[in-house]
């Protein structure tokens, strides 16, 4: 995707597929993979590693304004057409479809609190069971959920039934990895 940049400082990142945390130091080399949702997945001589968005500007080159991420507005009213756009911002750092196109979102349960917020529960999957990522991306979901206007709590769940099959990716997503 980019010529070979390098780190200006030591970041946090995540190695993928394992989603162990690591910190690649300063001076490692690295090339820009996938700038979606907000993160940016990287390939060097360790390997594939998922850097926080947050942390972008320590890439030597890098312009931060080309993260791909729509970020949730912090007023207004919540819909629930507004927690799928929030769910269409979050990524496997490995496929460059989000996990609503991937088929990865199994269900969305929204319920109003007593207090007049809302529960939300989340029920996706992974296109591997052991896929270490897991955890990273339904957290990612999580948060970005959470952040919508009048939510109180969300849950995220993975889960493995029904298994995930290709056959499962919208026909937005076939599109974009060139399936059709």
């Amino acid at each position: 995707m980019t010529s070979e940049l390098t780190l200006l400082a030591e970041v946090a990142a995540t190695e993928i597929p394992a989603g162990n945390h690591a910190m690649l130091p300063a001076g490692t080399r690295l090339h820009i993979m996938q700038t979606l949702g907000g993160n940016v997945t990287v390939r060097t001589d360790r390997g594939l590693f998922r850097i926080a968005g947050a942390d972008a500007a320590a890439i030597q080159g890098f312009d931060v304004a080309t993260l791909t991420t729509a970020p949730a507005p912090a007023t207004g009213e919540f819909s629930e057409a507004l927690a799928w756009e929030a769910l269409k911002t979050c990524f496997d750092p490995e496929i460059p479809v989000n996990i609503v196109d991937l088929g990865l979102v199994y269900d969305l349960a929204i319920e109003t609190t007593p207090a007049g917020g809302r529960a939300l529960e989340l029920k996706m999957t992974l296109t591997a069971p052991g896929c270490g990522m897991g955890p990273v991306i339904a957290e990612d979901a999580r948060k970005k959920l959470a952040a919508l206007p009048g939510v109180a709590t969300v849950k995220a769940h993975i889960v493995w039934d029904p298994q995930w099959t290709p056959q499962m990716i919208s026909p937005t997503g076939r599109k974009i990895l060139g399936l059709e």
